[in-house]
């Protein structure tokens, strides 16, 4: 059984970094086909995928995020990483890592609010 465990500050002050961490088990990460997915939900509006890491390490972005995301991944840890820059109080969101395998998203994790306030 797949389990992903998002962890990270609750509150990120305005024009700071945000930073997540995804630790993944029961699946490495770096087994084929699979894709990670950081996505985000604000209140009251629908799912916004940010980026993912394919299970050879290539990284994709939304083009909206690509300045402002990085993604990034440490196999030995089996964990992937969300950092993203300047952020304003429109970043204030859940924040979700998923497994994507042949274009279905598998396995959730339970997700990490995230606010950004002074």
């Amino acid at each position: 059984q797949v389990q992903l465990e998002e962890s990270g500050p609750g509150l990120v002050q305005p024009s700071q970094t945000l930073s997540l961490t995804c630790t993944v088990s029961g699946e490495s990460i770096t087994t084929v086909y699979n894709d990670w997915f950081w996505i985000r939900q604000a209140r009251g509006k629908g799912l916004e995928f940010i980026g993912a890491t394919k299970w050879g390490g290539e990284i994709y972005y939304n083009p909206f995020f690509r300045t402002r995301a990085s993604i990034s991944r440490d196999t030995f840890k089996n964990q992937i990483t969300l950092q993203m820059t300047s952020v304003t109080p429109e970043d204030t969101a859940v924040y979700y890592c998923a497994r994507d395998s042949d274009w279905v998203v598998r396995d959730w994790g339970q997700g990490t609010q995230v606010t950004v306030s002074p």
